[in-house]
């Protein structure tokens, strides 16, 4: 190994252990496993209810069950970054969870605003192209701030939100749409955040 070969390795090492001193400790692998379980629910719930949602009615109760799951996980998610804050952070988590608000809030917002316009003007089959297209683009902005096997899964979401932006209503509001990404999706991230802060 010459000279070049390890002045590139230890730059590497060095990129390595300081994406890890970025990475935000604030983030629950539990609490975002439970969220993936909490949408699984929302999708069984919404396979006997409304599982292809028609007409105003069924789209009003497609859109009170989701807007409940996301409620619920956004209660366990950021009560756990809570608990985390008051219990165990330092000066510099502190700021960095300030850093966390700022990068997310953006996607949130957007995606909160246009899905109540949406609803308002009764376009719902749009709802979940947003909400997958909106998640994703937070998990791009806090990209350094989580493990790096999250990135590809943001990536995804992006994509399958484009996807579903163009599909027929029939398959954007399937039972299944929302359970498949954001029940499977956000258990895989949550996996990777308990991975990430497991010692090697």
């Amino acid at each position: 190994m010459n000279d070049l070969e390890r002045a590139l390795i230890d730059i590497a090492e060095v990129r390595e252990r300081l994406a890890m001193t970025q990475r935000f400790k604030g983030y629950s692998g539990v609490a975002a496993i439970a969220s993936g379980v909490f949408a699984m629910a929302a999708g069984v719930v919404q396979a006997l209810l409304v599982p292809y949602p028609a007409g105003a009615a069924q789209g009003r109760s497609y859109f009170a069950l989701w807007l409940a799951c996301c409620a619920l996980a956004a209660v366990v998610n950021y009560g756990a970054i809570a608990h985390w804050f008051v219990n165990d952070a330092s000066a510099r988590d502190r700021w960095q969870t300030r850093t966390v608000g700022l990068s997310i809030l953006p996607a949130l917002v957007l995606g909160a605003a246009l899905s109540f316009a949406l609803v308002a003007g009764g376009q719902l089959a749009y709802l979940p192209g947003i909400w997958y297209a909106c998640y994703g683009v937070g998990l791009f902005a806090s990209r350094t701030l989580v493990p790096r096997a999250v990135v590809p899964i943001a990536a995804l979401f992006l994509l399958a939100g484009i996807g579903l932006l163009c599909v027929p209503p029939h398959v954007a509001l399937a039972w299944w749409v929302l359970p498949s990404g954001f029940g499977i999706g956000q258990i895989a991230i949550g996996a990777f955040v308990l991975r990430d802060r497991t010692p090697a």
